[in-house]
């Protein structure tokens, strides 16, 4: 007999949480529950405002249904929305134990704050040193002169850089201009510089800083062909799809030789803790990018390991079904 339950969720951020120039000022979300011969499967559906082509408002009406419809006994087709196919993708591979275990927990350490701070908490970083510092937010030149000094002050340090295509190809050159020819190379990569494709390959051929693709992966006319000065996609599944199309777009970005990293979109820690399993399964050693749950104020049903941060169990959230 199958069962099934539905839970909504919120949790405060952060107050200097700042998406495309919005100010975050909660997480909202759902935990799907299916459960069937003893066995138990758990996803999240969480749209992040600003980039997902769907709100949770809108999702809600066609999970619920997808669920009822299972717990039914039906093989309901998931639904359209990136971020309901993962959710749901995730539970139902959990609960066929088709989602491997292991999980990788490395995360590139997320650079916000004060700059003295970053010194000493990257310095202190053990083993390979890797960050990710958010730029486009200020002025180019500010982000220019910090990333330099960053790579100038840790000389085992390598960044990746995350613009969100906030630059005109004059501020993309003005950022460059502030980072020292010998510190390029230590850019692992630069998401997205600038507005169109074709002004973030001329920058990366003019500059020799190497970029990825994220924002492009979910566009209709993207192809996976190789590209001078690409060397990585950065794929977050919330936005993506099921975890068919995720392993089928790193599976697509290693035949081309490209670094794949999977990326969080805000998740909960029950979220964040599925990612690193699929970090570990399809992008092994490869550190993901999960560091965001120092962006939150609590963990939600399962815990990611060494966080503080008190857990609220499922018991504890509103329940739909």
């Amino acid at each position: 007999m199958r069962q099934a339950q539905i839970y909504r969720w919120q949790i405060p951020l952060d107050a200097g949480v700042v998406l495309r120039e919005r100010r975050l000022k909660s997480r909202d979300g759902l935990f799907i529950q299916l459960q069937e011969n003893g066995g138990e499967g758990w996803g999240e559906i969480t749209p992040l405002p600003g980039f997902s082509v769907e709100t949770l408002d809108e999702v809600q009406p066609a999970v619920i249904a997808w669920v009822q419809a299972w717990r039914d006994g039906a093989s309901p087709a998931l639904p359209s929305q990136p971020s309901a196919a993962f959710g749901l993708s995730c539970a139902l591979a959990e609960l066929a134990e088709e989602l491997p275990q292991p999980a990788d927990y490395r995360a590139a350490m997320l650079c916000t704050g004060d700059p003295d701070e970053l010194f000493a908490a990257l310095a202190a970083l053990p083993g390979e040193k890797l960050a990710k510092v958010k730029v486009g937010l200020y002025e180019a030149v500010r982000d220019g002169m910090v990333v330099n000094l960053l790579l100038e002050s840790i000389p085992d340090l390598r960044l990746r850089l995350d613009a969100n295509r906030a630059w005109t190809p004059l501020k993309a050159r003005q950022f460059a201009k502030y980072v020292a020819p010998a510190n390029r190379s230590r850019i692992a990569f630069l998401e997205e510089p600038c507005q169109s494709r074709e002004a973030s390959l001329a920058f990366a051929e003019e500059t020799g800083i190497a970029i990825a693709w994220d924002e492009s992966l979910r566009e209709a006319d993207f192809t996976f062909t190789p590209q001078p000065g690409v060397s990585a996609v950065v794929i977050k599944p919330t936005l993506t799809g099921s975890l068919q199309k995720v392993a089928q777009q790193v599976a697509a970005a290693h035949a081309l030789g490209l670094t794949a990293v999977i990326s969080s979109s805000l998740e909960s820690s029950l979220g964040l803790t599925q990612l690193a399993r699929i970090a570990a399964w399809l992008t092994p050693g490869t550190v993901p990018g999960l560091d965001t749950l120092q962006l939150m104020t609590a963990q939600l049903v399962r815990r990611w390991p060494g966080s503080e941060l008190p857990c609220i169990a499922a018991a504890e959230l509103d329940a739909l079904l």
